[in-house]
């Protein structure tokens, strides 16, 4: 089996109150960094899922109405966080990024999408028609910044609905199966509904011998998984569906329940341990 490396990196964060994300939340302001990862693989070389936040957000939210997502989610990008900044440290230049595996077209999850012009970009084809169909004011009701993606994502996208399927195995269940995103069953991408159109999630077998599951927004934290606690209606009903939402951190629970020792890796968790590195480490 292939194995790859994967470095957390935190890529900026955003502020909002916690009861919009677990329903039993507090009515204060929590911060939820924007996570990525950079995976490395053994022959494709370096890969990212999802990029977090980015100055293309800044640029895309300028003007009215897209303005009203910087209102809504107030966003704390410190120089030197961007995922193309913290690649060198990793031996990585932007430009040999291989692909970039977005989880949704979420604002906070691919800002930074167009630093990696040479990238194939393998995403769900309902979650790119999100991005082409929507009005700006439904884009913006719906966390999606349309100027975020590339002129030529068109020629680059790659769909996991077209992918081939794999069984995840046993230690992963109640999920069954996954998308074969590079053809050798090292990356598989799952999908995750509820949330949004075309939201997946991607399951990676670890150098080091675990298994993380990279769960995109399925959960905004750890805690939400542990104790299968949903963000409320006016949440999962603005963004997308409740009741598949709540359906998938049910499962997504069950899973931690059966094998505590997955990485469960949701893209907004503090307790999420993330790397820095520089240049001469």
């Amino acid at each position: 089996m292939t194995r790859c490396r994967v470095h957390i990196l935190r890529a900026g964060a955003c502020s909002h109150p916690e009861v919009m994300t677990r329903r039993d939340g507090s009515l204060k302001p929590a911060v939820f960094p924007a996570l990525a990862a950079l995976i490395v693989h053994p022959v494709e070389g370096a890969l990212l899922f999802d990029t977090g936040y980015d100055p293309a957000f800044f640029e895309a939210t300028k003007a009215f109405p897209e303005v009203l997502y910087r209102w809504m989610t107030p966003v704390d990008l410190p120089p030197g966080e961007t995922v193309a900044e913290q690649l060198p440290g990793f031996g990585v230049r932007p430009e040999e990024v291989t692909a970039v595996i977005v989880s949704h077209f979420h604002g906070d999850h691919v800002a930074g999408l167009k630093r990696f012009p040479k990238a194939r970009i393998f995403c769900a084809r309902a979650g790119l028609d999100q991005v082409r169909r929507l009005g700006r004011f439904a884009r913006v009701r719906q966390g999606v910044l349309a100027d975020l993606a590339p002129a030529d994502i068109n020629a680059r996208a790659v769909f996991f609905e077209d992918r081939p399927r794999l069984p995840l195995g046993p230690d992963l269940s109640p999920f069954e199966d996954g998308a074969d995103v590079l053809g050798d069953g090292s990356l598989l991408a799952v999908q995750l509904p509820g949330h949004c159109p075309g939201h997946w999630g991607l399951v990676v077998r670890q150098d080091d011998g675990q298994t993380r599951f990279l769960i995109a927004d399925a959960a905004w934290s750890s805690g939400a998984v542990r104790d299968n606690v949903p963000p409320p209606r006016l949440t999962t009903a603005l963004l997308g569906q409740t009741g598949p939402w709540r359906d998938t951190l049910t499962a997504l629970h069950r899973l931690w329940d059966r094998n505590p020792a997955l990485l469960l890796t949701p893209s907004h968790c503090g307790e999420v341990p993330t790397e820095t590195a520089h240049v001469g480490d």
